[in-house]
């Protein structure tokens, strides 16, 4: 019975360990697959196309001279470009300078400014596609389930009381947005904590309006993470009639897909909004020991819950990547915006002293999001 239990929890593990892997080669594969593919239609010579960093574990050349690898260190990938000096893509100066006319042809930094910056976005937008295809196909699969913007009960001393809710209620729009779903609700009230929103209810066949300012309040969910969130007090109906599951075709799963990504992007952007706003606590934040812990535990509650998470942190990796940090996509971007204003490129010393600040904001943000995840882990 135990060889039975300790057997069961190998297999397990193995199994979340797979999951993790898999879901983060495939959101990396397709972001360094977005950049690739554009450099190609530009005529760019692409040396490396690697899985992972480190060492590589095996690999081959394709008839463009291109390496296609995968490498020990399963936390990312990289493309590198003829004249990179490194997977960050940071120019190699004297390189470039011994370049010949035909070699500068296929170099990636003697490219018009449009073109490098086609490449250099083409990586998040690969990102964000990638998360609409999961998400429409999850919606073709299982359908899509929907409940009824119905009050069931109102929690006593809640924002809902304040604002006096009653039960059977249904709330058709919240500033002026129209409101289909009990979620719809939810994603707006989430991240608008402490902002007062004007409601519009249907109650025994009229419209009335209500006031309410969601207060703030901690959840812990069930991978132990503390998500601080805006909540009315009010619970939903779970009658038969009020929850439907709808099948979905493939023109309105995508989309859905779209309105579902997009729903991503803005609570990741009012989050971030709200921490440099001071509304927000960055212990939030996490980094790559919590998506892995997350992932695993997701993995086992089946191949749903696996792809929609997986759309998720495409969409994160996507976002993340075009905030304006050098290092990152966002950061190339933004140097080649002065060099389309200025008429030339910024100075080598510039640019290096930029990629230097880049690489130690984006050490300090893994360090800080590595003693989250610690934390969450101790509280879990």
């Amino acid at each position: 019975m135990l060889a039975g239990i300790g057997a069961w929890a190998a297999w397990s593990t193995l199994y979340q360990a797979v999951a993790v892997v898999l879901v983060f080669s495939i959101v990396v594969f397709f972001h360094e697959l977005g950049h690739f593919w554009v450099a190609r239609r530009c005529g760019v010579r692409v040396l490396v196309f690697s899985i992972g960093f480190g060492r590589e574990l095996i690999g081959f050349n394709d008839r463009h001279g291109t390496r296609w690898k995968i490498s020990a260190v399963p936390l990312g990938g990289y493309v590198k470009f003829f004249g990179d000096e490194n997977a960050a893509s940071v120019p190699d100066a004297e390189a470039i300078n011994a370049m010949s006319e035909d070699e500068r042809r296929d170099s990636f930094f003697h490219k018009p400014v449009r073109v490098r910056a086609a490449v250099v976005a083409a990586g998040p937008i690969a990102n964000f596609i990638l998360a609409i295809v999961i998400f429409a196909g999850v919606f073709m699969l299982f359908g899509k389930q929907e409940t009824a913007a119905r009050v069931d009960e109102i929690i006593p001393d809640s924002a809902a009381a304040a604002a006096g809710f009653q039960p059977g209620d249904v709330v058709l729009s919240i500033e002026g947005r129209p409101i289909e779903s009990f979620s719809d609700m939810q994603r707006i009230v989430s991240v608008s904590a402490g902002q007062p929103l004007e409601f519009t209810v249907e109650r025994a066949g009229q419209q009335v309006a209500l006031r309410a300012v969601p207060s703030l309040k901690e959840e812990r969910d069930p991978f132990g993470i503390v998500h601080r969130i805006g909540q009315l007090g009010i619970k939903r109906s779970i009658a038969p009639g009020d929850i439907k599951t709808h099948r979905v075709g493939p023109l309105a799963a995508l989309q859905l897909g779209v309105a579902e990504t997009w729903n991503v992007v803005e609570r990741t952007l009012s989050y971030v909004t709200g921490v440099v706003a001071g509304r927000e606590s960055a212990d939030q934040l996490s980094g790559p020991v919590g998506i892995v812990r997350v992932t695993g535990k997701v993995a086992v509650l089946g191949f749903g819950p696996l792809m929609q998470l997986a759309a998720m942190l495409s969409v994160s990796i996507g976002l993340l990547n075009l905030f304006p940090i050098p290092l990152l996509d966002g950061g190339h971007l933004l140097f080649y915006a002065i060099e389309a204003v200025r008429g030339r490129p910024m100075s080598e010393r510039a640019q290096e002293i930029g990629f230097r600040i880049g690489l130690a904001i984006v050490l300090m943000l893994m360090i800080f999001a590595t003693y989250n995840d610690i934390l969450h882990l101790a509280a879990s």
